[in-house]
């Protein structure tokens, strides 16, 4: 990842590039998936592209097919961890309870849960 494409200041970026320990779960050349070091699930996993979006709109608006592709790898954990259900969340905006201000796709599944 060059340097013009992340924050140095996120967290999510100093993860992607290294320089933050992480469960790695998944990587390739644009998205890398950990799992959250606070799990709501039985299996929480982060799917966040590697270059820096400031949210899910930001990134629909300028790559629409990453954020289909962070859907896809979503779908792929799922069936591998459980029979493929999984509830898929993006936090946009403090007020949503987004925390890192780096797109980032929470991934909860491996149980049967409530609505």
């Amino acid at each position: 990842m060059s340097e013009s494409t992340r924050d140095e200041g996120c967290l999510f970026c100093r993860i992607v590039a290294g320089q933050v320990p992480s469960e790695k779960v998944y990587e390739d050349g644009e998205l890398y998936a950990f799992k959250d070091v606070n799990p709501k699930a039985a299996v929480h996993v982060l799917i966040v592209p590697k270059r820096h979006y400031a949210d899910v709109a930001e990134l629909a608006a300028a790559d629409p097919q990453l954020l289909g592709r962070m859907v896809l790898k979503a779908q792929d954990i799922a069936d591998q961890a459980f029979h493929g259900a999984y509830r898929l969340i993006f936090n946009t905006g403090r007020d949503a309870g987004q925390s890192v201000f780096h797109v980032h796709a929470h991934v909860l599944t491996g149980e049967v849960m409530d609505e």
